[in-house]
């Protein structure tokens, strides 16, 4: 992976209303990199991803490709983008070598090197049997393997992936996956957006984590890690008051409180201090009543719950 800075957003923020859907957010994906935004459900993630394609308008911000300044020649910074977006973007009355040629003529492909696109991403998404095949009659995993491959076809500098395998079956998702992976080996700098801890820790080499319209932190999977240090999360729920779990644990200062209310509560618990059993056992003892307990090792889900204090799970507002 090279270390030249390929695509920059700085400042980036659009509002829908009173919501601030992206709230002033910086990043840099590096030319040969997989740069992930996680995020859950109304995160901001395809807004972003809608901005940094020019399909949305942002309220403020500079997006730049390689030198090339987004507002001011959107033509030139378009050509050398690849998209795939959370909804399958195909002609389901063209067949899929069709679909394949419409789209690498609109990036600007012709003759030898179009027909060359075409049989490339073809083959690596494992379509090329079914290049007579009309796009509707594909089953839901061949569409999106169909749809990767639109966003390929003309080996663009910058590859946008928005919840890619949001609904596909295990055999598309590892396919979708390897092909990320050698697009990356390529030179090819992909910012892919999730909502998935295993797919983040498992594909990105850098991770943003993006929770109502901010980056809360980034960096390596490890360089995440390291916010949480060695310590654990500890979950209870149960018959509790928020004013008894601050008391019982007041005078216990391994333990942090990350989130609390009635009935629910999350403690961090630095291992240099205390343990797990240590802190459930003061608590028990101070008569609290606990229905249930669990504990996230030093994770990266564990770094989400430590800087937004709930899980990583689908929110309702707009995404």
């Amino acid at each position: 992976m090279s270390h030249e800075t390929l695509l920059d957003v700085l400042g980036l923020a659009k509002a829908y209303g009173a919501l601030k859907a992206v709230d002033q957010i910086g990043f840099a994906v590096r030319r040969g990199e997989i740069y992930g935004l996680l995020g859950p459900n109304g995160a901001g993630k395809t807004t972003t991803i809608s901005c940094v394609c020019g399909l949305l308008k942002p309220d403020a911000g500079r997006i730049t490709l390689d030198g090339i300044d987004l507002a001011a020649d959107p033509l030139a910074f378009k050509r050398r983008i690849g998209v795939v977006p959370q909804e399958v973007a195909i002609y389901g009355d063209l067949t899929v070598q069709e679909n394949l040629a419409f789209w690498g003529r609109l990036a600007g492909l012709r003759g030898a090197a179009l027909r060359a696109g075409i049989d490339e991403v073809a083959t690596a998404v494992g379509l090329i049997g079914q290049a007579r095949t009309a796009a509707r009659k594909l089953s839901g995993g061949f569409q999106r393997r169909l749809n990767l491959a639109i966003g390929l076809v003309h080996r663009p500098a910058l590859l946008l992936l928005d919840e890619p395998t949001v609904g596909i079956d295990v055999e598309t998702r590892v396919k979708v996956l390897e092909l990320v992976r050698r697009t990356a080996r390529g030179g090819t700098a992909v910012l892919y957006t999730t909502h998935y801890l295993e797919e983040a820790q498992e594909l990105c080499d850098r991770i943003g984590i993006l929770d109502r319209g901010r980056i809360l932190a980034e960096g390596t999977l490890e360089e995440l890690r390291r916010l949480v240090g060695e310590g654990q999360i500890l979950t209870l729920r149960g018959a509790f008051s928020s004013q008894q779990l601050q008391a019982a644990l007041g005078r216990e200062p391994a333990a942090r409180i990350v989130s609390l209310e009635d009935g629910r509560a999350m403690i961090e618990v630095r291992a240099e201090g205390s343990s797990v059993p240590a802190v459930l056992a003061r608590v028990l003892g101070e008569g609290i009543v606990v229905g249930g307990v669990s504990i996230q090792e030093p994770s990266l889900e564990a770094v989400f719950l430590k800087l937004t204090g709930r899980e990583l799970r689908s929110g309702e507002e707009p995404a």
